[in-house]
C-alpha cells in the first residue's frame, strides 16, 4: 500500500520566497534482508575484522546505539517522511547503507547483493514515488557485473547507483570500469559517490578519524582518479554527485591545478585544469561548516 503524504509536508509553489524543492541527495536506507543473505558467508568475519581495527573500539561503542535509535528512519519510509517533514525536506535520493556493499563477496553472493539492494531501495521509495527516489547498488569488485546491475536497477524505476570510492586493488581509474562508465552515461544514470571506510586504516582507529578525516580523503583520492585519469574527458557527460561536499578536493584544487601546470607525470592523461572538472559534477552539502560549503560553492558552483 503506497504510504499517504504526512500531513506536516506542504509542497511548493510558485509564490513561495524559496520556489524550488529541497532535495536531500544524501540519504540512506538499511535492508535486513542483504544482511540476512550474507550472513555466515566465508569472508564476512575478515571483512567485520578490518571495518572493527579501522574505527577502532571506541567508535564501534558510540556507533551502535547510534544507529539502532535511527534504525526506523532508515527502515520505514512513514517515518522517514515524517522526519524529512520536521527538517523541510521535500524529496530525498535513499540510497543503501554503504555497509551494504560487501566488496569481498563472490560473483554470485555480489549478484544477488545488488538486486536485493535495487529491488529493497524501489519497495522502500514506492511507498511515496514523488518524494522518495532510489539508487541502488553495483559490485566495482567485479567489473563485469557491474554493467547488468546497473541497468538492472534503471529497469525497476531506480535514477542511478551508488558507487564506493575504490574497490579491492582497484581505483576508479582502473580501465576496467569504462564500460560502466560508459553505459552510466548513456543512459543518465545518476551516481552517487560515497565512500566505505578508509584504507589509512589502523592510523585513523581513534577519535573518529576513520570519519572525520577518512572519508573525507577518499571522496578527494577517488575524484582525482576520475579526473587525472581522463575518465570525465571520455565520459563528459556523467551524472556523478560526491558525497561529503567532494572531501577535500574542492578546497584544496589549487595543488591539483599547479601540478597539472608544471609536472610531466600529472597532466598527461587529462585535457583540461583539474578544477575546471569541478563544475561538470555534483556534490551534496554535507561539510559541516558555512565557510566550506562557501568555498565548495565558489570551486564547483550552484
Amino acid at each position: 500500500m503506497t504510504a499517504q503524504p504526512p500531513p506536516g509536508h506542504q509542497p511548493k509553489t510558485s509564490t513561495d520566497p524559496y520556489p524550488w524543492p529541497t532535495v536531500d541527495v544524501h540519504a540512506h536506507v538499511l535492508l535486513p534482508g542483504i544482511e540476512a543473505l550474507v550472513d555466515g558467508s566465508p569472508g564476512l568475519a575478515e571483512a567485520r575484522a578490518l571495518d572493527a581495527r579501522r574505527n577502532g573500539p571506541a567508535a564501534l561503542t558510540v556507533n551502535g546505539p547510534m544507529v539502532r535509535e535511527r534504525i526506523p528512519r532508515l527502515t520505514d519510509a512513514g517515518v522517514r517522511l515524517a522526519a524529512m517533514d520536521a527538517q523541510g525536506v521535500d524529496v530525498q535520493l535513499v540510497s543503501p547503507s554503504p555497509s551494504h556493499y560487501h566488496h569481498w563477496t563472490d560473483e554470485a553472493t555480489a549478484d544477488k547483493v545488488c538486486r536485493l539492494a535495487n529491488e529493497g531501495t524501489a519497495a522502500h521509495c514506492s511507498a511515496a514515488p514523488d518524494r522518495l527516489k532510489g539508487l541502488g547498488l553495483v559490485p566495482l569488485h567485479h567489473p563485469d557485473l557491474a554493467v547488468p546491475a546497473l541497468e538492472h536497477a534503471l529497469e525497476i524505476g531506480l535514477l542511478g547507483v551508488e558507487i564506493s570510492s575504490h574497490a579491492p586493488s582497484r581505483e576508479l581509474s582502473d580501465p576496467a570500469y569504462e564500460p560502466f562508465w560508459r553505459r552510466a552515461e548513456e543512459t543518465g544514470a545518476v551516481l552517487f559517490l560515497h565512500p566505505f571506510g578508509c584504507t589509512l586504516d589502523e592510523r585513523l582507529d581513534r577519535w573518529y578519524l576513520s570519519n572525520t578525516v577518512g572519508q573525507p580523503t577518499e571522496n578527494a583520492v577517488a575524484l582525482s582518479h576520475l579526473i587525472f585519469s581522463g575518465a570525465l574527458d571520455r565520459h563528459p557527460g556523467l551524472k556523478l554527485i560526491a558525497a561529503h561536499g567532494g572531501g577535500y578536493l574542492p578546497t584544496h584544487i589549487g595543488r591539483a591545478d599547479h601540478a597539472w601546470s608544471v609536472r610531466a607525470d600529472a597532466g598527461t592523461d587529462c585535457a583540461h585544469l583539474p578544477s575546471s572538472y569541478l563544475k561538470r559534477l555534483h556534490f551534496d552539502s554535507l561539510v559541516h561548516d558555512p565557510h566550506v560549503l562557501r568555498a565548495l560553492i565558489a570551486a564547483a558552483g550552484a
